[in-house]
């Protein structure tokens, strides 16, 4: 898509500098920063946290954040909230067909809505899980999500995200995280886009310990990449967009405050291209959990039970014998809201599109439609089965995960969902083993 460059690796501790010498030598804030800058600290953790978790930067920038005047309550984003509603959630099955790109002049802002999600950004549990459709770049308009790191799983169209940290070109088919806190504007390269976004409101994500697998496999933290230093010194009147607490916010600049000319630390955005996922699987039988596909994951108070874990489900090779090798019926304590990048999954033969998506909460039966069902029974298991040229994804998480209002009355969802399993035939017959 472009020439921009990255540094590679999850979680490293990052220097860069968009200008020679920028970065001060052996002082984080020394009593006069080079080229007349400003130091800032932006901390994503507390500051006690231990060394490996702890999410800290040092930006050397042309104004301080500090330089802003007074916020106000902004009306301007109507779709993107923090309500999930707080009574009975349906234990039915739901699934959505993708939102219409937008008529109008449509904004990432004004293209976001919420869609599903738990807990709430100011106990910093629980995620936020919202589509986007939009048609229009954000032009002289910032924005930054006090309440979470944002990811972003692009589905039709590219984004530029321009961040304080740095430049960063999304297409489909990879992911781009943004810390909480960090400064940026989309940019549509293309005519429109649409796609998903998660609010991750708990610990900010890493990548899943390995355990018996051992040193490699599954995503590989090279193959992370990190936007070196970028800056922009622009004058004139800008507007800027808070997230905080579940409301919006806005006051107006006399600049562009992506301004950071230098940095260093771990807390800056980050992307991904999950074609470059190392899928692990079985090669004797059975199929294993499907958090084997785990890509990141935020961990909670409770070791082994994520407050979200972003799985995919990319193209692969089954090769277990005597197996039935879609994902198998289950149903799971956790909650998984799905959606589907490109292709078709595997475990639905028909009705679950590009830019769609679905919610199978706690303990709500789900599997293979019948279709799939019905192939997968019959399949030669003596040769492998080639699963191509498709991605689809999951966000689980341990608490149950509430569709809002919008998502419910919406016109995309499905009324006939429960017909994907409706031809599943009884197979028993007790003189046969």
């Amino acid at each position: 898509m472009s020439d921009l460059k990255y540094q590679s690796g999850f979680g490293n501790h990052c220097a860069t500098e968009a200008l020679p010498g920028a970065l001060p030598q052996g002082r984080n804030s020394p009593q006069v920063c080079p080229y007349g800058l400003y130091a800032e600290q932006l901390s994503g953790t507390a500051f006690t946290v231990a060394r490996a978790e702890n999410r800290r930067s040092w930006l050397y920038r042309i104004r301080p954040t500090a330089l802003q005047g007074a916020f106000e309550p902004y009306a301007g984003v109507t779709g993107w909230t923090n309500t999930f509603g707080s009574g009975p959630v349906t234990p039915n099955r739901l699934r959505w067909n993708p939102l219409d790109i937008p008529t109008e002049p449509t904004d990432f802002l004004q293209g976001m809505h919420t869609w599903a999600g738990n807990g709430h950004c100011d106990d910093q549990v629980g995620v936020s899980i919202n589509l986007y459709a939009a048609n229009q770049s954000m032009k002289n308009r910032i924005f930054y999500n006090a309440d979470a790191e944002m990811m972003f799983v692009p589905q039709q169209g590219r984004l530029r995200l321009a961040t304080e940290l740095g430049l960063m070109d999304v297409s489909p088919l990879e992911i781009a995280v943004i810390p909480r806190g960090v400064r940026f504007r989309v940019e549509l390269p293309d005519a429109a886009a649409r796609g998903y976004v998660l609010e991750n409101f708990g610990a900010p994500m890493r990548l899943p310990e390995l355990g018996p697998i051992g040193s490699n496999g599954m995503a590989n933290a090279r193959d992370f990449e990190i936007p070196v230093a970028w800056y922009e010194d622009v004058e004139g009147e800008h507007e800027l967009i808070a997230k905080f607490t579940g409301g919006f916010w806005r006051t107006v600049l006399q600049h562009s405050p992506l301004d950071v000319v230098a940095w260093h630390g771990t807390h800056a955005p980050y992307k991904y291209d999950l074609r470059k996922y190392n899928a692990i699987g079985s090669i004797s039988y059975d199929h294993p959990d499907p958090c084997i596909f785990t890509v990141l994951t935020s961990p909670s108070d409770t070791p082994g039970a994520a407050n979200m874990d972003f799985a995919i489900f990319p193209p692969r090779i089954l090769a277990m014998e005597n197996t039935f090798r879609p994902p198998w019926f289950h149903r799971n304590i956790a909650g998984e809201f799905m959606g589907l990048i490109h292709g078709e999954y595997d475990a639905k033969a028909e009705g679950f599109t590009p830019g769609g998506a679905s919610l199978h909460n706690c303990m709500s039966p789900h599997g293979p439609d019948a279709g799939t069902f019905e192939k997968a029974s019959t399949a030669d298991l003596s040769q492998p089965t080639y699963i191509r040229d498709t991605m689809a994804f999951m966000f689980e998480t341990r608490r149950v995960i509430r569709p809002t209002d919008a998502a419910l009355s919406s016109k995309t969802l499905q009324s006939n969902y429960d017909a994907a399993w409706s031809g599943l035939k009884k197979h028993f017959n007790p003189n046969k083993p």
